[in-house]
């Protein structure tokens, strides 16, 4: 969602936050504004809109200095406005300050500090902290105990940064279930919410722990944690991340370029882990948790969004390949609910960014249960990824489009490694499937290769308001995502549904204006779908199917086929997803849609 970029060093700040907020944009915003101090002046530029509305502004006064903040919002209180957007500052504008988050007694905190005389011109949570900063400073002096005095009397979800003229050369920060992480160069560092404004300048990176609170200078990071005893200057980390993988290349947009990467995701989701040859899987983030695996006799799985729907593919992955019960649950559900859990239960948190807000919540309420927590995540060093007792990488490389697409594919695939890993060898399927995802590459590249097709098909069904995606068994999850895409991207009203339960109410919006998307490829449910298509057709519902290259049969039954290769039915959803992502994209793009940047959506939802 908003993003946080800082600097101090030896270079001229304004360049590099700026060029970090627009690296940013991805996550998704509405306003942004950035910060800076030189000597004992502060400047402060904001502008509603794009980044490069407030790059013009920035460039009209030129603003020097060698520390810098700035921000990319996303509206939460209050609508988008200059007065909304960040960095917030005091009356004196002395004191900036950019956040992440949500900050849950704001109103509490300011109802005092109004008592006190302040006064507020936002709508925002994020106002009251420069303005409790201020408090504190005026009654204690020092501006080190003013920025951990005001921390102390948050409640909420926050990463902040924060400089000062009291304090020319620091950046402060603070992160509480909101990511932060420090890169660090040659007497300099950036601060950021997220390592792509950071990867242009130095791969040495530091991840802030919930309570961290860093003070950065040009020439150390300070880090203590109100919580524990830790402190001290901390040693930072490589990562693992080609920043060249983000680049555009001659594609129109990042949703189409990610689509079509589908086959070098799987290809990097099994490299090293498939190995067929010696009908073996090989998963190096679960070795660590081998013997526990082989005690569980219950999974739950929670995630958010387009990672709830690769879940419940998931849900029949392990349940039919390794026999373990598994439960599906939406993390933001999950967290509220009061259920009772066994050391024998593991838990499966799966997201593409690992800074789920929701997720990460769903994680911590386990903390003390004693059960067993495995992530799914794509991105390396994320929260997720390092508050999980172990886990399986998605290495899809980074998605910049808020749809995802990419990372879907990667999960379910990674999800189907699990679910061979947990059966231990004795499921049927082993080596057939084993063999088969070493195949898929090529299957999604001949998907891939039919784009026109879909493209044909998608434009005769684009100007539709409405839209039903049905499936049965494994192929259900995929139509809820297949439906997920279409509205996210087109902004067409789409549901999801089990097809079973046609008769049991979707059936009453069926007339010639409501068109359904039937995945209809070869299983032993196939002639129970054919029965669904036909209720359909009997109501004039147009029908649109994927099928198997091989079925034929079907155009006599629906209006129009988009085909994939013959695959086996726990690879399925990974083809499907394709054709339907290419759908939804094409649909959007003859509307005119931005389709990496759907309106009112945001690429990681780091609040709940």
């Amino acid at each position: 969602m908003c993003g946080i970029v800082g600097y101090i060093g030896k270079r001229e700040s304004r360049g590099i936050v700026l060029d970090g907020l627009s690296s940013l944009e991805y996550r998704g915003y509405d306003s942004a504004g950035i910060a800076l101090i030189e000597g004992g002046d502060g400047t402060l530029i904001k502008q509603v809109g794009q980044v490069k509305g407030l790059i013009k502004k920035v460039n009209k006064t030129k603003p020097k200095g060698n520390l810098a903040i700035g921000h990319t919002r996303w509206a939460t209180h209050g609508a988008p406005s200059i007065l909304n957007a960040h960095p917030h500052t005091n009356k004196d504008e002395t004191i900036y300050v950019v956040h992440n988050g949500i900050i849950e007694n704001y109103t509490e905190i300011k109802t005092k500090l109004i008592s006190k005389g302040y006064v507020f011109i936002s709508d925002t949570d994020t106002e009251v902290i420069p303005h409790l900063i201020d408090y504190y400073w005026k009654n204690l002096g020092d501006f080190d105990k003013a920025f951990y005095k005001a921390l102390k009397d948050l409640t909420g979800a926050y990463a902040i940064a924060a400089i000062s003229t009291h304090a020319k050369n620091t950046i402060y920060a603070a992160r509480l279930s909101s990511p932060l992480v420090i890169g660090v160069g040659t007497d300099e560092y950036i601060l950021a919410s997220d390592p792509t404004a950071i990867m242009p300048h130095t791969k040495k990176v530091i991840f802030l722990e919930d309570y961290d609170v860093a003070k950065i200078s040009k020439n150390n990071c300070y880090i203590h944690n109100l919580k524990k005893t830790k402190e001290g200057i901390q040693e930072p980390e490589l990562l693992d991340y080609d920043n060249n993988v983000v680049l555009l290349g001659d594609y129109p947009n990042f949703m189409l370029k990610e689509i079509n990467e589908a086959p070098a995701t799987i290809k990097t989701a099994t490299t090293g882990r498939v190995l067929s040859s010696q009908n073996l899987i090989k998963l190096g983030g679960l070795e660590n948790v081998e013997q526990q695996l082989k005690y569980i006799d219950r999974i739950v799985i929670v995630a958010c969004g387009t990672s709830y729907y690769a879940g419940l593919v998931g849900e029949y992955l392990i349940e039919e390949i390794a026999g373990i019960p598994v439960e599906v649950q939406l993390a933001s559900e999950f967290k509220y609910r009061d259920e009772p859990f066994s050391r024998s239960t593991a838990i499966i948190a799966i997201s593409q960014s690992g800074e789920t807000a929701d997720t990460i919540a769903a994680l911590k309420k386990v903390e003390s249960y004693g059960v067993l927590r495995l992530g799914v995540v794509n991105a390396v060093g994320s929260t997720i990824a390092r508050m999980t007792d172990a886990g399986v990488y998605c290495h899809a490389g980074p998605e910049q489009a808020v749809a995802s697409t990419k990372a879907f594919i990667a999960q379910v695939t990674v999800l189907n490694l699990i679910a061979l890993l947990l059966s231990n060898g004795r499921t049927k399927q082993f080596k057939p499937l084993l063999m088969e995802l070493e195949a898929l590459p090529e299957k999604a590249k001949t998907v891939l290769e039919s784009a026109e097709a879909i493209k044909k098909v998608a434009l005769k069904y684009k100007d539709y308001k409405d839209f039903l995606f049905i499936g049965r068994h494994i192929a259900y999850p995929v139509a809820l995502e297949g439906a997920l895409k279409l509205k996210e991207i087109s902004y067409i009203h789409a549901e999801g549904y089990a097809a079973g339960e046609m008769k049991h109410g979707p059936l009453a919006m069926i007339d010639d204006k409501f068109p359904t998307f039937a995945i209809a490829t070869s299983n032993h449910l196939l002639e129970k779908t054919y029965s669904n298509i036909e209720e359909i057709k009997a109501r004039k519902g147009p029908v649109l199917a994927i099928a198997n290259n091989s079925n034929k049969d079907i155009n006599k039954l629906v209006d129009d086929v988009l085909y994939i290769p013959e695959t086996l039915e726990q690879t399925k959803p990974i083809l499907e997803a394709i054709v339907m992502q290419l759908f939804a994209y094409y649909i959007a793009e003859a509307k005119g849609y931005n389709v990496d940047r759907p309106r009112n959506l945001a690429k990681s939802v780091t609040v709940e």
